[in-house]
């Protein structure tokens, strides 16, 4: 690891007003760190910000819940609220990683991990992520972990986060803060696919903080579930994971919220899956046609193909058991 300044932050201006090229925001760390140890990330100036106060969650007059950018994710996933009125959130959050890292690893942080792709930290092997140009070992190599959704012939790593997928189906914000005031950016418009520069991975300028996550009252998000299906039980990244909600009236599907991790290169959010959805009766016929509507745009690799069919089972049974009224 190569010598670094260090900067402890007293308020969010000051933060704002230090970052520049080679500098970079420390929050809990659990991801910089071990990119910094691997010799991925070097940055010249670490800004911490862990002291900031940013680790509230709060509700609003119309419903909406802003939560903190250095709330814990341990702190999120126990808060009463979040677990009532978004409880896929909650399951998401305490199914990504150790206790011990839930409880280090923030909000802020968990939005700006980046992938686990074997290549990506293996300094002698092409990624176009690590170093633009040089090519992408996972197309042709050992990819059975990698993405078959949002990928382009630069990039197929998939983005590692589950929180991240719950807020993708939640239709959340993201509230960032740098010199020139403050910018709200949907979630959905975050994280960016691969295209021709995989590199660039959000739409966050290198000037912002993230300062909070907003999420919009909405009634569907109380009768919601996060499934991962892993390797195995615990600190282990999904294969496939689903985010859903739905709220079923007379027997037809009212109101459905979904999104898939460990599929594709950012938090995935099944739109054609929610259209073919809306309306229809909700019953594993439709829930199985609206998968296959979704995943019919997957391009899968030499060995990741099995995702194809395993994403459409998980959404199903996922469903199902919504729609029985049985969430956990």
């Amino acid at each position: 690891m190569k010598d670094f300044g260090y900067l402890a932050a007293a308020d969010v201006a000051t933060a704002v007003r230090e970052i520049r090229p080679g500098a970079k925001f420390l929050g809990g760390g659990t991801n910089l760190v071990d990119l910094m140890r691997e010799g991925v990330e070097s940055p010249d100036t670490v800004i911490d910000i862990s002291r900031l106060p940013l680790t509230g969650i709060d509700t609003g007059p119309d419903g909406t819940v802003r939560i903190g950018a250095l709330v814990r994710n341990s702190d999120l996933a126990a808060h009463p609220m979040i677990r009532a009125r978004f409880p896929m959130l909650a399951q998401a959050v305490l199914m990504g990683a150790s206790g011990q890292l839930r409880n280090m690893a923030t909000v802020g942080g968990n939005l700006l991990q980046r992938t686990r792709c074997p290549y990506f930290y293996d300094g002698t092997l092409p990624c176009n992520k690590r170093e633009p140009g040089s090519g992408c070992a996972a197309i042709g190599g050992f990819n059975r972990m990698h993405a078959i959704l949002g990928t382009s012939e630069s990039c197929i790593a998939t983005h590692p986060s589950d929180m991240c997928v719950a807020l993708a189906a939640l239709d959340a914000t993201v509230e960032v803060e740098s010199v020139r005031g403050t910018r709200r950016i949907p979630l959905l418009d975050f994280h960016r696919l691969p295209g021709d520069t995989p590199h660039v991975e959000t739409a966050l300028e290198p000037d912002e903080l993230i300062t909070a996550v907003e999420l919009p009252a909405n009634p569907v998000a109380a009768l919601s579930r996060y499934r991962k299906v892993r390797d195995r039980a615990s600190y282990a990244f999904a294969l496939v994971s689903v985010a859903a909600a739905l709220r079923v009236e007379d027997g037809r599907v009212a109101a459905v919220r979904l999104a898939l991790g460990g599929v594709a290169a950012k938090p995935w959010r099944a739109v054609e899956a929610e259209r073919v959805l809306t309306g229809a009766p909700a019953t594993d016929a439709e829930f199985d046609r609206a998968a296959g509507a979704e995943l019919a745009q997957a391009v899968p690799q030499s060995a990741n193909g099995f995702k194809i069919e395993l994403a459409k089972r998980t959404i199903t049974a996922t469903l199902r058991r919504l729609a029985e009224g049985t969430p956990a």
